[in-house]
């Protein structure tokens, strides 16, 4: 017997097998039924079935008498109705070279010519794609791509530039077992969690919104230092009621995807952060209600149930995120590699850089080119198809708890 683990040992002769034909019970036991006589070593398998039509590829060792197999597995083929291609060669499948990737395109819609540009870019590179799964078909359609023989910092920049160019997302990660473990999601909260700003619905209710929001646009593209720009617009709140807290968080709006996000991996064993430059008098009842395990934000100064206009203690901007990601992860027992963060100011560039995976969601563009990937479709949960978890898994899961969730389209 060869020692395929030996690389000098001889390539064992082997068979390849193609089934292709429509679905139903019972295909791969008759298949595999059939090889048993032969008793030969299944060396690789791959199945898929895309609008009910199987294909079936089985790599196994060659036989005594491979044309007897053949002809079984001709008949067997017939008898399903299906078609068959049998070729026999030498050698097992090679063992794919290093520098292996995940990268995963979200498009709404997915075009055939972004596909190819960015199939052409990996091939480009020197890469192959071994496999691609599909994650997800709706609200956006999300596929997983398996690549081989390019190092993934060099991929990502080259896809990056092409998905630009293609009006879609992708994103590149290291195939490695961080991927599968339990992480820390460390999530920036207005316009990323939350849809809109809360420091302009507290300014809406003190009559300065389009002041506030000014300033707050300015601030999120990075022209304007954080914590002073935060300074000037808090001030501008002096005297609101602070009841308006309330009214603001019953009114706040979850980006779509929110729940399902928390929810979902929660189940899985994910820790969750938020982490925000407003305020922890929403916050804090924001993380309670959606069970999230830490949380960092300002303070509002409040007086005789009335805002002051000013910040208690130290501000978290920019250096403040990063610095509550570290401490969060260390809080967890979570490695600073397997942390994901997810933002979209200039604010939480730093949080982004300092995290395993910083996921630009729906943000400005110098945060977007600095990110290690963004996502630009307004849907939170599509974060978990970057994590290898497909719409599929997400559905069965709050299935089985109850959830009940919309009917997708026919496929």
């Amino acid at each position: 017997m060869n020692d395929r683990s030996d690389p000098d040992a001889p390539r064992p002769r082997t068979v390849l097998i193609t089934l292709t034909g429509k679905d139903r019970p019972g295909v791969t036991s008759t298949i595999f039924g059939t090889l048993a006589r032969f008793n030969v070593e299944v060396l690789d398998i791959e199945q898929i079935v895309l609008r009910r039509r199987l294909i079936l590829g089985l790599l196994v060792s060659e036989p005594r008498d491979w044309k007897a197999l053949r002809d079984a597995v001709d008949k067997a083929a017939t008898d399903l109705g299906m078609t068959v291609e049998v070729d026999k060669g030498a050698g097992d499948n090679r063992r794919r070279p290093e520098g292996r990737s995940h990268v995963t395109v979200l498009g709404s819609p997915l075009r055939s010519t972004a596909v190819a540009a960015i199939a052409g870019r990996i091939a480009d590179s020197g890469a192959n794609i071994d496999r691609i799964e599909r994650m997800a078909r709706y609200p956006v359609t999300a596929i997983d791509l398996h690549v081989s023989g390019t190092a993934p910092d060099r991929l990502r920049v080259l896809l990056t530039e092409e998905a630009a160019r293609q009006g879609v997302d992708v994103a590149v990660q290291s195939a490695d077992m961080i991927r599968r473990g339990m992480r820390l999601i460390v999530m920036d909260v207005d316009s990323t969690l939350i849809q809109g700003e809360v420091i302009e619905m507290l300014a809406a209710h003190a009559g300065c919104e389009a002041e506030v929001a000014r300033v707050t646009e300015q601030a999120m593209r990075g022209e304007l230092d954080f914590a002073d720009s935060l300074r000037e617009r808090v001030a501008l709140l002096a005297g609101l009621d602070a009841d308006c807290l309330d009214r603001v968080y019953e009114d706040l709006v979850l980006a779509p995807g929110a729940r399902t996000t928390v929810r979902t991996l929660k189940r899985l064993g994910y820790r969750f952060a938020i982490v925000s430059g407003g305020f922890s008098q929403i916050t804090d009842r924001l993380a309670r209600d959606l069970g999230i395990d830490f949380s960092a934000a300002n303070e509002l100064e409040v007086v005789d149930g009335k805002l002051t206009g000013k910040v208690v203690g130290d501000i978290v901007d920019r250096a403040g995120k990063a610095a509550a990601l570290r401490r969060f992860a260390a809080e967890a027992g979570v490695p600073v590699a397997a942390t994901i963060a997810i933002g979209d100011g200039a604010n939480d560039l730093d949080m982004l850089s300092a995290a395993g995976l910083g996921i630009a969601f729906n943000a400005k563009p110098v945060v977007q080119q600095a990110a290690h990937t963004a996502v630009n479709v307004p849907y939170l949960d599509a974060v978990m198809y970057l994590l290898g978890i497909s719409r599929e898994e997400i559905e069965a899961a709050d299935a089985a708890a109850g959830i009940v969730t919309p009917a997708p389209p026919l496929d």
